[in-house]
Parts: C-alpha cells; sequence; structure tokens
C-alpha cells in the first residue's frame, strides 16, 4: 500500500510518501513541500491571520495534488502546534476541508512525544538501551524516555523555537538583554520536569530529532542531508555553546547564509540553539546523536502495527482516503 503523511507545521506542509508492507522500513518513496510560513501570521488573539489561513489552504491542496499524482492509497492529515493552538482553528481545519475534501487530525504534545519516540527506538533498536529523545518544534519541545518501544515518560513544554522567538525575541538582530531573559525562562520551564527525568535514570543514549537539531549539528560540521539518512550525525553541548553568541550577533538575513540553515527557519535558530544548550545542560547530555526519522516515521509505523495486530486502540483514527471515506485502522 502507498501511504502518506501530511504534516502541517508552523513553516510548511510536508509530505512523505512510502510504500509500506510489513517487515519493512518505511522509507520514503517521495517529499513534498509546500511552505506555510505562520511565524508571522499568529495575531495578540492567538488566532492565524486570513493570509496565514489561506496560505495553509494553498499548500495542503498542493500536497493533496501532488499525493494524488504519486497515487497515494491512504492520506494521514496533521497539524502541529502552530494550527492546533490557533484560536480560529476550527475555522482553519473547516476551510481546510471545503477546499480540499480532508479534515486534518490533531496529536496532542504527549502523543506527539510518543510516536516520535518510537521512531526513534526503531530506528537504532534494541540495542540502545535506555533511551533520552529530544524534539523542538516551532511550537513545542517534546522529550521522552524509556527502554521499550513504548517510552515510560513523555513530556511537552511551550518550548519551540517559533514560539519563543515571537514572544521573546522580537527585534533582529536581539538584544543582549532579550536572549538573557530567554535562557532565565527556558531554565525555569525545564526546572519543573528535570528531576523528574534524572530520577527516571541515565539514559544509555540520548537522541534528538527535529529541523533545530538537524542544522544546529550542519553548524557544527555533521554531513549534508544530501549524504543521506544512514550517515552518523551528532552534537555535542560545546557545539551548541560555541555557536549561540555568534548566531546572536547575527540578523535572520545573515544566519540565512550559514551552511544548513534554510531562510524560513534563520530567525528562529537562535531561539532553538537556546533551548538545546538549556536542555542537555540541565540533563547532564555531553554528546547526542541525530535521529533521521522523527514524528511522520513514527505515524506510520504505528499504523503498520495496527494493521499488523488487528487489536491496537489508536489516536490515529482515522484515516482518511483520498475520495473522503474513512476506513478503520482496525479490522
Amino acid at each position: 500500500m502507498r501511504l502518506g503523511v501530511l504534516d502541517i507545521g508552523s513553516n510548511s506542509a510536508q509530505l512523505q510518501i512510502v510504500d509500506v508492507r510489513p517487515g519493512a522500513p518505511p522509507l520514503p518513496a517521495h517529499a513534498v513541500k509546500e511552505p506555510t510560513l505562520l511565524g508571522e501570521e499568529i495575531l495578540p488573539d492567538g488566532s492565524l491571520s486570513d493570509d496565514g489561513v489561506e496560505r495553509v489552504v494553498r499548500a495542503v491542496a498542493d500536497a493533496v495534488t501532488a499525493a494524488t499524482r504519486h497515487g497515494v492509497d491512504q492520506l494521514y492529515p496533521f497539524a502541529t502546534s502552530a494550527v492546533r493552538d490557533a484560536t480560529n482553528r476550527d475555522d482553519v481545519v473547516g476551510r481546510i476541508q471545503q477546499a480540499v475534501g480532508i479534515r486534518p487530525q490533531f496529536l496532542d504534545g504527549e502523543q506527539e512525544a510518543r510516536l516520535t519516540y518510537l521512531a526513534a527506538h526503531r530506528w537504532y533498536g534494541w540495542s540502545a538501551g535506555r533511551l533520552l529523545l529530544l524534539d523542538i518544534g516551532g511550537g513545542s519541545m517534546e522529550i521522552a524516555l524509556g527502554r521499550d518501544a513504548d517510552p515510560d515518560l513523555a513530556l511537552s513544554l511551550p518550548l519551540g523555537a517559533g514560539r519563543l522567538t515571537r514572544a521573546m525575541l522580537p527585534h533582529d538582530p536581539p538584544k543582549r538583554s532579550e536572549v538573557k531573559e530567554l535562557r532565565g525562562y527556558v531554565r525555569e520551564t525545564l526546572s519543573e520536569v528535570v528531576d523528574r527525568l534524572r530520577w527516571e535514570s541515565v539514559p544509555r543514549n540520548v537522541v534528538a530529532t527535529s529541523k533545530t537539531f538537524k542544522q544546529l549539528a550542519r553548524l557544527a560540521g555533521a554531513p549534508p542531508q544530501r549524504e543521506g539518512p544512514f550517515v552518523r550525525r551528532t552534537l555535542t553541548l560545546k557545539d551548541v555553546h560555541d555557536w549561540i553568541p555568534r548566531l546572536a550577533r547575527m540578523s535572520a538575513a545573515q544566519r540565512a547564509r550559514l551552511r544548513g540553515v534554510s531562510q524560513p527557519r534563520a530567525r528562529q535558530i537562535l531561539a532553538g540553539a537556546v533551548v538545546a544548550h538549556a536542555t542537555m545542560t540541565a540533563l547532564g547530555v555531553d554528546r547526542l546523536r541525530v535521529c533521521p526519522w522523527a514524528l511522520r516515521e513514527g505515524i506510520m509505523l504505528r499504523h503498520l502495527e495496527a494493521h499488523a495486530h488487528g487489536s491496537v486502540d489508536l489516536p490515529l483514527q482515522p484515516l482518511v482516503r483520498l475520495d473522503g471515506s474513512v476506513t478503520s485502522l482496525r479490522h
């Protein structure tokens, strides 16, 4: 079966298409990215502007057209925090459904953490031992910890790079006082969960997903994405520490010229680096590995598990077919 997962995020709507079968890894057959660029479209009341909504609708429509062109049998569309947390999210979803014929689903932060952890655990295998997962998105940061396929602990914190940039770094480049205040806020927010994470014992491996960590690793000299998913990529605490003051002195336009930093994410890479540094410091992490699999792969893996076992009760229902009909994940 050809399965598509459409991730509607703050920077883009990303469609990942795989040919899935039990026992085979969900490696992508095609990938499509359409810009949403919602960072500047969130109004003071927490709603998305009309321009932002229109951009989301166009991006989803283009992604669905691509899914049809590539012969996708089933499509799972979901929206992350930029749309999920918008005060007018019902209107956004309704306009998408009216224009395109699909209705995006919402995953809460804990579900995102668990599914991303599932993907990372499957990528590294049982030999990874106790695994700590870190993921910095646009609106939130997810943390998960465990040894088995399901984590013992899954958390979501309001420490997304886009959210923090909008709220705490209004100037470009930011003022020193803004960066200092951001560091304090991140440390204070992390303090609410650090003791719990330490109590759960020291992980054997620490892995990170998300564009933020991939871009930071690339800045630190990791191989580019074009070399494929099987190349080892790491990031050290010292790498992040050394890059923060350099990024803080640059404008977004200057950061966009750095290797690995995309223009849409150039403004928020500093906030992402601050969150990464504070989290690694608080949890005693000197080095982590960057995992190529993340939330979209986790959704695909959970879908395969459901078909294999039949009795799995999932929050990822329903899968929406391109003809608008709905099929259950349970047999």
